[in-house]
């Protein structure tokens, strides 16, 4: 003998549960989505702060070196998929690339908010700032 069931409870738990994973869902896959765009960007900028660095110091004599930083950030942030990233070198001698000097970049990047529209940017944030930053010592040995 069967256990008398109501016919009209068939099939509820799949409609629950579709309904109840939808509803946790989103906010999951938003948040891994913002999460590995921040994530991203951190990436960016502490790579385009050490390779702008890197690129200053080893500029041959002659050459421009903030340039030679700008294009190294510029190729940093774009491996990441960023196409507006800053960078600030201030150096702590002058001339810059005196021997043992230490020169030190900054680097920031505005991430924006997935699927946040910026008609809002003036109720609530849509983006987020992530800065990075690198110090980087000229050879001792660099030609004058």
């Amino acid at each position: 003998m069967q256990p008398d069931r109501d016919s009209a409870e068939d099939g509820s738990a799949v409609v629950e549960f579709v309904f109840l994973a939808v509803i946790l869902l989103i906010p999951v896959v938003y948040l891994v989505l913002t999460v590995s765009r921040l994530q991203a960007a951190s990436f960016a900028v502490s790579t385009a702060a050490r390779e702008a660095g890197r690129a200053f110091v080893t500029s041959p004599v002659g050459a421009d070196p903030q340039a030679r930083a700008q294009a190294a950030a510029r190729l940093a942030f774009a491996d990441h998929g960023f196409d507006a990233g800053r960078i600030v070198v201030s150096c702590a001698a002058s001339p810059c690339l005196t021997p043992d000097a230490r020169i030190d970049v900054a680097s920031t990047v505005e991430v924006p908010l997935p699927l946040v529209p910026s008609a809002l940017s003036g109720s609530f944030p849509t983006s987020v700032r992530i800065d990075g930053a690198a110090a980087v010592t000229v050879d001792r040995f660099r030609a004058g």
